[in-house]
């Protein structure tokens, strides 16, 4: 038994060195901080939904309208910010993202009217989408045999940013006003965009692309990769996790308090937690994948959450709510599994644009379940809408059998 846990212990420290060597530890640490603020940020929405329908008189269609198009934004930033990381290379995209979302962010703040504030979190959510696919082809770089676990690791960050950004908007905005609680990441967006500049490498002439990063060559080429089974079942899944993920979190916070008469602190407090343990979950299930494959790690990442959002409406008080988020936060590891498998079937010289081209289309179709959800809740049906998106995990359970192991 001694020998057994010496070995695991030798093993993970070995796993984690390797990570950290060769310089690569300073290249994944900025990287992941900026995805720790880009993801941080856009779940400080769903935290602020109450003070922006005091300030602007939303209902919970318009709310959930506001979250679809930072979501869609999102989306619709992804294909470009692709071509852009395979045209001018990682650093530059990824500090242009972090520019960008410093840039709206400050417009956010001083939003003027309901029309303002939807433009700017279109334009918020447009910046970090640069950052999206930038994140994962720099990894893949470096990475070449461990990158399930390197993705985890920048995982684990955002849904550190998730876990911790959140509450703390939420205290600023209770006690002074609610636009402390977008105001304060500006700065740390700055910061991070003059890090990742100084530490990301220049790709190399024969991995960058002299043209647009998307000719009629490369859409001949991508076309039957595209169809490929491998990448079919797996982005069919990834839509269905992003289906369920963007509109559970859009509406938790607003649901514990309307529907659950929890506080807005001790909702928040909730909502950080969902992150917080993915934090953990995220590298688990990249590792889980790296060693069991897509199969047996899928199933278990769509059966939890399956069953949590099924038992939620019947619950009440803060433990029994603690225990169903502890539940649900398994959705976490949906990305990191998903993700790389797709990753691992695209060439790398057109890795960025296909992989862009995917969440593209998986985003957008995701970024409609909050204009949904909000809408069926205005409509008196806030408890069965999370009975349907238990619909959506199970059916990440049924595509798992059709996934190909790489």
């Amino acid at each position: 038994m001694g020998d057994s846990a010496s070995g695991t212990v030798t093993t993970f420290r070995d796993g984690v060195l390797d990570l950290w060597s060769d310089g690569r530890g300073k290249v994944l640490t900025a990287v992941a901080g900026g995805w720790f603020l880009s993801l941080g940020v856009r779940m400080i929405y769903p935290v602020m939904l109450p003070y922006l329908r005091t300030a602007y008189g939303l209902d919970l269609t318009s709310a959930g309208l506001l979250v679809t198009v930072l979501f869609l934004a999102y989306a619709l930033g992804q294909f470009p910010g692709g071509v852009l990381a395979d045209r001018f290379g990682e650093r530059s995209t990824l500090t242009a993202s972090a520019v960008i979302s410093a840039v709206m962010l400050a417009l956010v703040t001083t939003a003027g009217s309901t029309v303002v504030l939807f433009v700017a979190t279109a334009l918020f959510g447009f910046g970090t989408a640069l950052y999206a696919i930038g994140r994962y082809t720099v990894l893949s770089r470096l990475y070449t045999d461990r990158l399930g676990a390197a993705n985890g690791v920048t995982a684990a960050a955002q849904d550190a940013g998730q876990s911790v950004l959140p509450p703390i908007a939420s205290v600023l905005a209770a006690t002074f006003l609610w636009t402390f609680g977008f105001g304060f990441v500006i700065p740390l967006f700055l910061l991070c965009a003059a890090s990742l500049w100084l530490v990301i490498p220049v790709r190399s002439e024969s991995t960058s692309t002299d043209g647009s990063g998307l000719s009629r060559d490369d859409i001949r080429s991508l076309r039957p990769i595209l169809r490929q089974p491998s990448v079919v079942y797996a982005t069919t899944a990834f839509v269905l996790g992003l289906i369920v993920w963007q509109a559970f979190t859009s509406f938790f916070p607003t649901y514990l308090i309307e529907r659950k008469e929890l506080s807005t602190p001790v909702a928040s407090l909730l909502f950080g937690a969902f992150f917080a343990l993915g934090i953990v979950i995220k590298p688990l299930a990249g590792a889980a994948y790296d060693r069991f494959g897509i199969r047996h790690t899928l199933i278990i990442v769509g059966s939890c959450p399956a069953i949590a959002l099924v038992v939620l409406p019947l619950v009440d008080g803060f433990w029994p709510i603690a225990v169903i988020t502890a539940l649900m936060s398994i959705l976490l590891g949906f990305g990191p599994v998903l993700e790389p498998s797709v990753l691992h079937s695209l060439p790398e010289e057109l890795r960025g644009t296909g992989f862009g081209i995917i969440r593209s289309v998986g985003f957008t179709i995701g970024a409609t379940s909050p204009f949904l959800f909000g809408a069926a809740a205005d409509r008196g049906f806030f408890d069965e809408s999370f009975v349907v998106l238990a619909a959506f995990a199970a059916g990440m359970i049924v595509i798992a059998f059709r996934i190909p192991e790489n």
